[in-house]
């Protein structure tokens, strides 16, 4: 196992030079930030003391050398917007999107689980049918029109909810609902389909043969060999919370990475814009690794 930890590791720090590098030129194709910051009757001495004092005057291979040579100290340089160190705006803003993915992933793991694992095991009939149209539903529905159609009901018309803001635990539940949705639809058809596969198993029909009840069959005998492909689609899920629910942390007003990075682009922040890049990639990575030693774990084959 540790072999495989390791060629992964190798490969992942590949991956991430090589979108650090596609990353670093590509922001800069997007414009002067001296033209955004400054004002609109700023001279062209002043623009060229802002670029002097960034270093965004000196020559693209120049400024990403200086760059390579400052992550090497874990220095992301500073947010031309905030005047703080990058790596500071993005940890402030992964402090709200984490727990907000792990509130949420918790939530659908389980439900879909339980939920698809039922389903299966009394497939063709109401509760089968019922969760099949439910999840289609919710896998097929865009994240942005079920978080306007929450607010437009339950913030505007009822009252209930508030309509941005993380105040208190009212402003979390549209944001995780919305966000619920469209994993919960995805992984519920996953685990149907594995659990379908693995409740015609030979030993599947000795345990029933044995007299072992429905529950410990579905979720002790069954359930491990169907899990594989569900913990490749869960980690997709949750590497796309990790990368910043942009749309909906977007429409409520929810300060987690995915709404910096929009901002940050759009105001041409591009230390901001790179922080935000690498800490969610060297995340991403991480929970590629964890979900290989699940697999491993599942089934000691994979070890090989």
């Amino acid at each position: 196992m540790g072999r495989m930890i390791g060629q992964r590791a190798i490969a992942s720090l590949l991956s991430l030079l090589g979108l650090m590098i596609l990353v670093f030129f590509l922001s800069r194709l997007t414009g002067d930030p001296a033209v955004l910051f400054l004002p609109i009757d700023a001279t062209e001495q002043m623009k060229q003391e802002f670029r002097a004092l960034h270093g965004l005057d000196l020559p693209l291979l120049e400024q990403f050398g200086r760059y390579l040579l400052d992550l090497v100290q874990l220095d992301f340089g500073d947010s031309l917007r905030k005047a703080r160190p990058a790596i500071d705006v993005v940890l402030e803003a992964y402090a709200w999107t984490l727990p907000l993915a792990l509130i949420t992933m918790s939530i659908v793991v389980v439900a879909a689980i339980v939920l698809g694992s039922l389903a299966a095991f009394k497939v063709g009939g109401f509760f089968d049918r019922l969760v099949s149209i439910v999840s289609l539903i919710g896998a097929s529905t865009p994240d942005f029109w079920i978080a306007i159609v929450a607010i437009v009901i339950f913030s505007v018309g009822l009252g209930w909810l508030p309509t941005s803001g993380v105040g208190t635990p009212l402003h979390w539940i549209l944001p995780v609902a919305v966000l619920f949705i469209r994993p919960f639809g995805l992984i519920v058809q996953i685990v149907r389909g594995s659990m379908l596969s693995a409740l015609s198993a030979p030993y599947v029909k000795t345990a029933r043969a044995k007299g072992v009840k429905n529950l410990p069959l579905i979720f002790i005998h069954t359930l491990r060999n169907g899990m594989l492909p569900v913990i490749t689609v869960i980690g997709d899920q949750a590497a796309a919370m990790l990368n910043g629910a942009v749309i909906v942390e977007t429409i409520f007003g929810f300060p987690g990475v995915g709404k910096l990075m929009i901002d940050s682009i759009l105001q041409r922040d591009f230390n901001v814009v790179l922080a935000a890049i690498m800490v969610t990639a060297i995340a991403i990575f991480i929970m590629n690794i964890l979900i290989d030693i699940a697999y491993s774990l599942l089934d000691p084959r994979i070890r090989h």
